[in-house]
């Protein structure tokens, strides 16, 4: 109730001084949206209208506008993006790009969908701007309001924080819907565990690919100022839901309340409950968080340890031109990989 008080005090504030709610956030209380993506049929619903920063769910629109370029034929998934200085010097995470190399657009989705990397974000947001991520941003935001989002603004490519960059958690349950229904050729990567890059496995970041059955995608995101934020399909027979969660405080909560929101969606679509892939996953996960304790192997980092947009290693790490060092990719079909990691020295996008 004191929460609630403050919140409205803040709003009303907010309006006397001509400051719009957009910049309002609300990290430790929870938007949430839940729909039907066959049907549109809205299950459940939480400040679903609240604008939020997307922080990388912000990358949801960059691979929405990639994939309606290759629908399109208007770029090819081999196809070389440059590398720039304006690329490379993203905050972390990123993939270390070097001025002057390049990646193909299906390494830049495959960066995305598994690290959230800001620097491959950042380099197809240029590739599709005519070298000129501003002017992409512009084109995230008309496509936004094409697709009915009319509470979002996009100011970059990579969901690196920008005060006018907002959204709520119906307009991304909105985009979710029609990435799967627009480019289901192209669905498939957010599923993807892992993949190569310079000889470097980079996991999947997403925890609901580990834990809950029928979970096919899509993004994890995270900042200070948005909290953990987090955009999830998952399928059970015929079923197929969206769910968004934003502002959580925590990997694990967050994990837990969109599994708690699927799962009740899913019943009342008349669908049987299934249990979590790692029952004990989100109990071992919550108490760990409580102490401080991390874990490094397989679900338990994926949830308990961030590494998304806010996550920076301790150094960059740099690769040579892709000339002298041959780029690989490949998909790994194990999920459950051992993956070490460095402390974050301080908050990104």
């Amino acid at each position: 109730m004191r929460f609630r008080f403050r919140k409205a005090l803040l709003l009303s504030a907010m309006t006397a001084t001509g400051v719009g709610s957009a910049h309002a956030q609300y990290v430790g209380h929870v938007s949430s949206f839940v729909m039907d993506a066959h049907t549109g049929a809205v299950l459940a619903q939480n400040d679903a209208d609240l604008q939020r920063y997307p922080a990388s769910l912000t990358k949801l629109m960059t691979l929405y506008l990639t994939f309606r370029a290759l629908q399109a034929g208007q770029i090819t998934l081999d196809e070389q993006v440059p590398v720039s200085i304006h690329t490379s010097m993203q905050a972390p995470s990123k993939l270390g790009l070097v001025p002057g190399t390049k990646l193909t657009v299906e390494q830049a989705i495959l960066a995305l969908v598994t690290k959230s990397a800001n620097d491959a974000a950042c380099a197809l947001g240029e590739f599709l701007g005519g070298g000129d991520e501003v002017r992409f941003a512009g084109l995230m935001t008309q496509q936004a309001r094409a697709l009915g989002m009319s509470n979002t603004t996009f100011r970059n490519a990579s969901g690196l924080p920008d005060p006018d960059q907002v959204t709520t958690a119906r307009d991304l349950g909105v985009l979710a819907q029609r990435l799967i229904a627009d480019y289901p050729q192209y669905y498939h990567y957010f599923d993807v565990p892992s993949f190569y890059f310079h000889r470097r496995m980079i996991p999947n970041h997403d925890p609901m690919l580990k834990i809950y059955a029928g979970a096919d995608g899509l993004k994890t995101g995270y900042t200070d100022l948005a909290g953990r934020n987090l955009v999830t399909s998952a399928q059970r027979g015929n079923v197929r839901l969206i769910g968004v969660v934003m502002g959580s405080t925590s990997n694990a909560r967050r994990s837990m309340e969109m599994a708690a929101l699927l799962d009740k969606g899913f019943a009342d679509e008349g669908v049987a409950p299934q249990p979590l892939l790692h029952p004990a996953a989100p109990r071992v996960l919550m108490a760990s968080a409580r102490h401080g304790r991390h874990f490094r192997h397989g679900v338990m980092i994926a949830a308990a340890r961030p590494m998304e947009v806010a996550d920076a290693p301790s150094g960059p790490r740099r690769y040579g031109r892709l000339g002298h060092h041959p780029v690989s990719v490949r998909m790994v079909t194990t999920r459950h990989v051992a993956v070490r990691h460095k402390a974050a020295h301080h908050s990104r996008g």
